[in-house]
């Protein structure tokens, strides 16, 4: 493919959704205008058995770089993953198993190809247990000759931790180190990842320099998160999976705030500038938030199913939530007279403990579907057989038998 040096496109695609360039725009900018051809990655632990949005901000990115007519890699970190990327963690991962991993990573080719074409000398897959695993103990140390306890300090989470008295394990150390080497294995020109994954993507342009003496260039992305500062995904629990079906993926965009709004279509679309810009001083204008935010749910529920079934799904959100209908599905519990709400909704897994049940009652979230009361009572207990809205999207069908 002919490599594609429109300054136009190149602009836009070191701006929109980048949080930083390194070593500097400039660089990047002068390399992707030379016409050669670059082989840039991003890397993907398999901690889980779907990607997410938080995901495919990056991927939409690699796709670019591909449609610019560069050769680009979706790494699986097979190896990586089965040591537990520390980044923004307060304690020790949760290490897995080389079958959890393996299983973890069945649907993510499938899923990115929304973004990647893999045909005949498109994308490559790769996976970093091909050089990982064959490394000896000496190569271990050999690479660990090239980080200073002081550089790994750097990190804030490390820092918190210290203070806190929680431990930090030689081999959490040994991670961005572990990251830092597939770049060297691959002989990669750039990298593409969130920003949450700074350090570990400098680590290895670093390690470039080292052994190979090159210079590799990172493009970070900016991360989407909610008004709290919270990373959308699947480690909080607040984040779209690539696996929703329409009707889950759009009633989650419609849960977002008011202030994502922007970020969502800026990082989450392929609507231009222009017209998320005429969105924005609309929205300044007075226009209605929630029609907007239609909009930005259609336009992704668009790129991972279909127009139909984004507009399908439209049509199902407003009838339950607008119109006041209730989902064909609803899940249900058994349950006695007496019981407590807080205990069946932790039961039927709406929430995850009676603390979310009493925050949601305390914001008026809860209610009796069948009176149209608000349940003002944390400790509210059931007596007849009804449906409780819980939180935005959520209902249960309480049976007393």
């Amino acid at each position: 493919m002919k490599i594609d040096t429109d300054p136009k496109k190149i602009e836009e695609f070191l701006t929109r959704g980048v949080e930083n360039l390194y070593p500097n725009p400039d660089f990047v900018k002068k390399l992707l205008l030379s016409g050669k051809k670059l082989r840039v990655y991003l890397g993907v632990d398999p901690t889980g058995p779907t990607l997410h949005l938080g995901h495919a901000i990056q991927l939409k990115k690699l796709g670019e770089f591909q449609k610019l007519g560069h050769e680009v890699i979706l790494l699986i970190g097979d190896f990586t993953a089965m040591i537990g990327d520390p980044t923004d963690k307060v304690a020790t991962r949760k290490q897995l198993t080389r079958e959890e991993v393996l299983n973890n990573c069945k649907l993510y080719k499938k899923q990115a190809k929304a973004f990647l074409d893999f045909g005949w000398g498109g994308a490559k897959l790769k996976y970093n247990s091909k050089w990982l695993d064959k490394m000896n103990f000496g190569d271990v140390l050999g690479l660990a000759s090239k980080m200073s306890v002081q550089q790994m300090l750097e990190r804030d989470m490390f820092k918190k931790r210290m203070e806190s008295g929680k431990p930090i394990f030689i081999h959490e150390f040994l991670y961005p180190l572990m990251q830092g080497y597939d770049s060297v294995a691959m002989d990669v020109d750039g990298e593409i990842g969130g920003n949450d994954q700074t350090f570990n993507m400098l680590t290895g342009r670093n390690l470039m320099k080292e052994i190979l003496n090159k210079e590799k260039f990172v493009i970070t992305s900016k991360l989407l998160a909610d008004s709290t500062g919270m990373k959308m995904g699947k480690t909080d629990n607040n984040g779209v999976n690539l696996s929703d079906d329409a009707n889950e993926m759009f009633g989650k965009i419609m849960s977002w705030t008011d202030g994502m709004m922007m970020a969502g279509f800026e990082l989450c679309t392929y609507v231009s500038n222009e017209e998320i810009e005429k969105i924005r001083m609309d929205m300044m204008a007075g226009a209605n938030p929630r029609d907007i935010k239609v909009r930005l749910a259609k336009e992704i529920v668009t790129i991972y199913h279909s127009k139909a079934e984004a507009h399908k799904a439209e049509e199902n959100f407003v009838k339950t939530f607008k119109e006041g209908g209730l989902p064909e599905k609803i899940d249900e519990v058994n349950a006695t007279n007496g019981e407590g709400l807080a205990d069946l909704s932790v039961k039927a897994g709406l929430v995850k403990s009676k603390g979310e049940f009493r925050r949601l009652v305390l914001e008026n979230a809860v209610s009796n579907q069948e009176t149209g009361d608000k349940i003002t009572d944390p400790n509210y207990k059931v007596i007849s057989t009804s449906i409780f809205k819980i939180g935005k999207r959520r209902f249960l069908k309480v049976i007393i038998k």
